[in-house]
């Protein structure tokens, strides 16, 4: 293993051997490195005033992938092996603005200036994206690009239209040095690993889920972090020390998509953004859904699994992928075992896991023709908020009657869980109004919510019954959820 972190930061290359866990791309960048450009807003991640491009190869194809990212929550050796850029890289040699910057300035859209950086660099991240399609963006995606930076003065209209101007310019310097930005990368791939350890704490970075496997059974305290979206707020926010942190996001096996005739397996560390397509090929009814997971920094760092792993009651993934059957692969030292993603939650904090075991993946089956499938978030905003109420719901009707069914909820109880006694109401009957009333019902007997600052108990009760009645009306003549039609289509009905 490697006794240094490396990534390049602009046209430098930075070893590092002595770093903390804990310590912050935002904080690096701004009290060692000078670089004031990236932004202390919400020390969250949710203004994006801190956003940075982390740029890595693609580990289906060896393409660039240009990520924004939130730096605050984004420890500094998960950079390991990236190429970082800032606002301060933007600007092309010879002086002139990056197209995105040019932009910004003539369609007005900075005032105070100190979320400006932070869009400039999502919007950079998304020319990027663009770039690699074969059609013009639409007007939600722009939209969904933004998302994740908050603008208090401006507004969005003008920034919107700053990035529709960028869009339609030329090349920007990054262009012309791209196979540069290949090369260094690939260098930095020989000899995956590294393991610190000084006065800040000890880092191990896995090449292999193997050594992950080896160094959890030696330190089962060692605390496991893919995309730090959770646990960066244990830092920031709580002030919890971390003396041993177990990094697996650029773990390779562990980045792997695998599609069988069976279905679809993520490995651990597989981030929401790259998971996205293949989860939506098995079940179109969780794109909507998927897209109000955090924002696109969130989801370009955030891990399925650690959604998962997190054990969180409100988390928006495990409903989704209990109602699609999803199974939890978990490893502990040469021992694997599968187990049905709902049994993994046993109480309030309180996971199927053994010490040093950890998730390796999670598998996600191939519906059986004409299931019938939606997702649903319930929350105070639309976008970058934690859901009052989640519900993944899976159908299949034969022969007139409901032959297998799904209905998970996340926010409803100290776990995601499943509502046994409304599938209950439902299996062996026809989907009609009388069945659908005997469900509604029967979600009183499945859960008893409590009333927090998000909702109260009677609102996330009469929400549960009100997203199975849409549930219902779209399922029986709706537009909205997606019906598995067979192993090559799915459809939205």
């Amino acid at each position: 293993m490697r006794d240094a972190i490396r990534f390049w930061l602009g046209d430098e290359l930075i070893t590092l051997r002595d770093v903390g866990p804990t310590v912050t791309a935002l904080d690096w960048l701004r009290e060692t490195r000078g670089r004031k450009g990236t932004k202390e807003g919400c020390n969250e991640g949710d203004c994006g005033a801190c956003t940075i491009l982390v740029v890595r190869l693609s580990p289906e194809d060896g393409a660039l992938q240009w990520n924004a990212v939130n730096a605050c929550i984004q420890f500094l050796p998960m950079l390991d092996g990236a190429q970082v850029y800032t606002v301060e890289d933007l600007r092309d040699p010879s002086g002139a603005l990056h197209p995105v910057q040019a932009a910004m300035v003539e369609q007005h859209g900075s005032q105070c200036g100190f979320c400006t950086p932070g869009f400039v660099m999502s919007m950079v991240a998304f020319r990027k994206r663009v770039a690699s399609m074969d059609r013009s963006p639409t007007d939600a995606e722009i939209d969904d690009a933004l998302a994740g930076n908050l603008c208090r003065c401006t507004g969005y209209a003008p920034i919107v239209r700053a990035m529709q101007q960028a869009l339609d310019a030329g090349p920007d310097r990054f262009d012309t040095i791209e196979a540069d930005i290949a090369q260094r990368l690939s260098a930095l791939m020989d000899g995956l690993g590294a393991s610190l350890e000084g006065a800040k704490g000890r880092v191990t970075t896995p090449a292999s889920s193997d050594e992950l496997a080896a160094v959890m059974a030696a330190t089962p305290h060692a605390r496991i972090v893919a995309g730090a979206t959770d646990v960066g707020l244990w830092v920031t926010k709580l002030g919890r020390a971390l003396p041993h942190v177990v990094f697996i996001g650029q773990t390779p096996d562990l980045n792997r998509i695998e599609r069988t005739e069976a279905g679809v397996t993520l490995g651990a560390a597989v981030t929401w953004s790259r998971a996205e397509d293949a989860l939506c090929a098995l079940q179109p009814g969780m794109r909507e859904t998927i897209r109000r997971i955090g924002a696109r920094p969130v989801r370009n760092s955030g891990t399925v699994c650690g959604n998962i792993a997190n054990g969180s009651p409100i988390g928006d993934g495990p409903p989704l992928l209990i109602a699609a059957g999803a199974q939890l692969l978990l490893r502990r030292g040469d021992v694997r075992r599968r187990i049905p993603l709902e049994s993994f939650f046993i109480d309030y904090g309180v996971q199927d896991r053994a010490p040093s075991e950890f998730v390796e993946g999670v598998f996600i089956p191939l519906p059986e023709p004409g299931t019938r499938f939606a997702g649903y978030k319930v929350s105070k905003r639309f976008d970058q908020d934690i859901s009052a109420v989640m519900a993944g719901f899976s159908l299949r009707i034969e022969c007139g009657v409901v032959n297998d069914v799904r209905l998970a909820f996340g926010g409803m109880a100290g776990t995601p869980k499943r509502a046994a006694a409304a599938e209950a109401a439902l299996l062996g009957r026809p989907w009609d109004e009388a069945a659908l009333e005997k469900a509604r019902e029967a979600l009183a007997q499945d859960f008893t919510p409590l009333s927090d600052m998000r909702a109260s108990a009677w609102y996330r009760l009469e929400v549960a019954r009100n997203l199975l009645t849409r549930f219902h009306a779209e399922t029986t003549g709706g537009t909205r959820v997606s019906v598995y039609t067979s192993a090559t289509e799915a459809v939205d009905a």
